[in-house]
């Protein structure tokens, strides 16, 4: 990237006090999310340059993971790799769904929009998770717009119009962009980033369209963001048909009606040892190496028996019905549901094994192991947060205070359609959402406590 200029001045309490105003008067008509408030800072989170020359580095790193998962998913399907590979991906999901992302005409299709839950942590990141169905892209342009034109900073990662171009150039043209009743909470970011697009374009041009899912009709021209969770299609009559259509090469979309994809466990298979030389592989040795640093350690909550003599890595137990006897300090891991279910986003299936007591953490784990079947469980290794101070606005004294927290970052991802048939393609990081959660807060999301703020490139930054 380009050096790093000076850093701005420190703003004065006052003028600190006037960003915010200006940053509240800079709101959307429409607003950004339903019902959904942060705290809001004068300043962007600061992010050192060794710190953003990494995030742009994960980028491509974590294109190419999903390119290797896709590839390891076929060959298990094909029989070049053990079968429990693709039946563990392919639970709880109807069999249609399934044919859809094992056609073999969309094998080269990746998710062109990805963004990591990055936790910053005193030793770089460690990943939460990976969504190739990311909220957050209209508001993380929004606020990388506001800061850099309303607030004058230069620095923000991506500029003022880093997301607008990174999602532009995700097709070759204006698209519809169809998102469901479901994920409604997200549709006024998504009037806006529209919106902004819309006004880049000539008159002569097409222009970017909102849909709802529930009743979208297709043109048979136009390119489509598929802004809804698999899980839902039941109630979007004609999205599989537009699936199909999608394969025969007839309609430019994505993501792909890839379910396997969208997975958590594909944490946990990345950490498994017959699939090590695999990965190893497919990846590269020093990407493998590269992605054991931010990649936590996980497991699969299969409930199936081991012989006596054999133990689960690293957790040392031959049943996972033995982590009901961690005591609180031994259970510092995360439990989850690995997708394909309603209360798999938003944090709505985490449980924090050393944040609960002995009989809520037994009930977690029979739930995940009486899951399986239909939607299995994963648990991660718990990783703090590194310690930050950033300022916001408290409503209740007006004044500027700092917040000590726990920051997890949001790096947007941005993949132009292939030119080629290999299917690969530049990755660009459009811009950095970052959530500062009050310190004593073990999970790390959107929440009325927390600030959210862009990220900006500082010599003194984190």
């Amino acid at each position: 990237m380009s050096p790093v200029p000076p850093q701005l001045s420190r703003p004065n309490q006052t003028s600190r006090e006037d960003a915010v105003t200006a940053i509240q008067k800079a709101f959307p008509r429409q607003g950004l999310f339903s019902g959904k408030d942060w705290r809001l800072s004068p300043q962007a989170f600061p992010l050192s340059p060794k710190t953003v020359r990494h995030l742009e580095h994960i980028g491509p790193l974590l294109h190419r993971f999903q390119r290797a998962s896709d590839t390891l998913y076929r060959r298990s399907r094909n029989g070049s790799l053990p079968a429990w590979l693709h039946h563990y991906l392919d639970r709880g999901k109807p069999q249609p769904l399934i044919e859809l992302g094992a056609d073999p005409r969309i094998q080269n299709q990746l998710p062109r929009v990805i963004r990591p839950d990055l936790i910053l942590t005193e030793d770089g990141f460690t990943m939460a998770e990976l969504d190739s169905v990311p909220g957050g892209i209209g508001l993380t342009a929004w606020m990388n717009q506001t800061y850099s034109t309303t607030l004058g900073d230069a620095h923000i990662i991506g500029g003022a119009d880093g997301m607008l171009t990174g999602f532009a150039s995700i097709f070759d043209g204006a698209a519809d962009l169809v998102i469901s009743e479901e994920a409604a909470d997200y549709r006024p970011e998504s009037d806006w980033l529209v919106e902004q697009l819309n006004a880049r374009q000539s008159a002569s041009e097409q222009h970017w369209q909102v849909h709802s899912a529930e009743g979208y009709q297709h043109n048979g021209k136009r390119a489509m963001y598929r802004f809804f969770e698999l899980f839902d299609l039941p109630n979007l009559p004609g999205m599989d048909k537009l699936a199909q259509t999608s394969a025969a090469g007839d309609l430019d979309l994505t993501a792909p009606f890839k379910a396997f994809l969208e997975e958590k466990m594909w944490l946990a298979l990345f950490w498994s040892r017959p699939l090590q030389e695999v990965w190893r592989r497919e990846l590269r040795a020093g990407n493998w190496q590269r992605l054991q640093k931010i990649i936590p350690r996980s497991w699969i909550l299969d409930p199936a028996a081991l012989p006596h003599h054999s133990v689960i890595p690293k957790l040392e137990i031959n049943s996972f019905q033995e982590l009901k006897k961690f005591s609180q300090r031994e259970r510092e891991y995360v439990l989850k549901i690995s997708g394909f279910s309603e209360i798999g986003w938003g944090s709505r299936s985490v449980s924090i094994g050393h944040d609960l007591s002995q009989h809520a953490w037994s009930a977690a784990i029979d739930t995940a192991l009486e899951s399986f079947d239909h939607h299995p469980y994963v648990l991660q290794e718990f990783h703090n947060g590194k310690l930050v101070h950033h300022p916001y606005l408290d409503p209740e004294s007006g004044k500027i205070v700092e917040m000590e927290g726990r920051v997890r970052l949001c790096p947007y991802y941005f993949t132009p359609p292939p030119q080629s048939a290999t299917g690969i393609s530049e990755v660009k990081l459009g811009g950095v959402l970052a959530t500062i959660c009050p310190a004593d807060k073990k999970i790390l999301h959107g929440m009325s406590e927390a600030i959210m703020a862009p990220c900006r490139v500082s010599e003194d930054g984190y």
